[in-house]
C-alpha cells in the first residue's frame, strides 16, 4: 500500500506552502519585498499497464493503461514581480523605483548585489550606502558642507550649498535589469545575486530600456496581499488535514488486514 507514503508527500508539500505563506506575511512591511508562491508537481508514476500496450492476440491496445501516481514534490518557489505601492517619506535619501529595475550595490567581498530597497543612508565619509552599509553603484559622495540634496527621475543627484545659488551635480544612479528576474538568488537583507538563470545584468540609466525611473522621498511597499495570503493559509491547512485523514484511513485498512484470522 502506497497511500501512507503518498499522503506523507502531500503533508510535506502543504507544510512547505505554509512556510512560504508565513514568510510572506512576516515581510508584509518589508520595503520592496515581492511575495513568493510555492509551486508543486506530481512525482513519478508506477506503470502497472502502459498506455498503448497490446492487450490481446487480436492486437487490441490499452487506451489508457494503469498509471499509479506516487505523490507530489516541490517544483519551485516563484516570485511575484508586481510592483508595490509607493509611500511618501520625505527623506532626501529615500528613493523608489517606478519600474522593473534594481539598484546595484557592492558587497564587502567585491561582489555585485541588487536590491529594490531604496532606503539609503549617508556614511561617515559622505558615501551613499544601503541600510547595511553597502555602497551603491556608482559611488556618490555627498560633501560635508552640502545643505541638502535632490534627485530627479533620471537618477541625477544634486547638492545644494549655503554659499552658492546653483546646485552641484554629484553623479547619476544607474539601474540594472535582467532577462529573467525570477531567476535571481535571494540572499537576505533585500539583496539578490545574479545567476545563470537570471542572465547577466543590463545596467543603464533610469528611464532607458524600460527599467523605470526614480522618485525621491518615496519607498516601495511590500507587494504582499494579506487577505490573499490568509486565504491560501486556510487552503493549505485544509489540504494538510485531508492528507492526514488519508494516513488515518490507510492505517485503519492495514489494521484490518492484520486482524484477519
Amino acid at each position: 500500500m502506497q497511500a501512507l507514503k503518498i499522503a506523507a508527500t502531500g503533508m510535506s508539500a502543504q507544510q512547505m506552502r505554509v512556510e512560504v505563506i508565513s514568510n510572506n506575511l512576516a515581510n508584509a512591511n518589508t520595503t520592496g519585498y515581492n511575495a513568493r508562491r510555492a509551486e508543486f508537481a506530481d512525482l513519478h508514476y508506477q506503470q502497472l499497464a502502459r498506455p498503448g500496450t497490446i492487450n490481446a492476440a487480436d492486437g487490441t491496445i490499452l487506451p489508457t493503461g494503469v498509471q499509479l501516481g506516487l505523490g507530489v514534490r516541490p517544483a519551485a518557489i516563484s516570485v511575484n514581480l508586481a510592483q508595490g505601492s509607493l509611500s511618501a517619506t520625505g527623506g532626501d535619501l529615500d528613493i523608489a523605483i517606478e519600474g522593473q529595475g534594481y539598484l546595484e550595490v557592492t558587497l564587502p567581498n567585491g561582489t555585485s548585489a541588487y536590491t529594490r530597497d531604496g532606503g539609503l543612508n549617508r556614511s561617515a565619509d559622505g558615501l551613499i550606502v544601503t541600510a547595511d552599509g553597502y555602497p551603491v553603484v556608482p559611488e556618490i559622495t555627498i560633501p560635508s558642507d552640502a545643505r541638502s540634496i535632490s534627485m530627479n527621475a533620471d537618477g541625477e543627484v544634486y547638492a545644494y550649498f549655503n554659499d552658492r545659488v546653483e546646485p552641484e551635480l554629484l553623479g547619476q544612479f544607474t539601474l540594472a535589469g535582467f532577462t529573467n528576474a525570477k531567476g535571481l538568488e535571494a540572499i537576505g537583507s533585500n539583496l539578490f545575486l545574479e545567476t545563470g538563470a537570471s542572465g547577466p545584468a543590463l545596467v543603464t540609466t533610469p528611464g532607458a530600456d524600460g527599467l523605470g525611473t526614480l522618485r525621491q522621498g518615496y519607498l516601495e511597499d511590500s507587494s504582499v496581499d494579506s487577505v490573499r495570503e490568509i486565504t491560501e493559509l486556510i487552503e493549505a491547512q485544509r489540504g494538510y488535514e485531508l492528507n492526514a485523514k488519508v494516513i488515518t484511513a490507510a492505517d485503519q485498512m492495514l489494521g484490518a488486514t492484520t486482524q484477519i484470522r
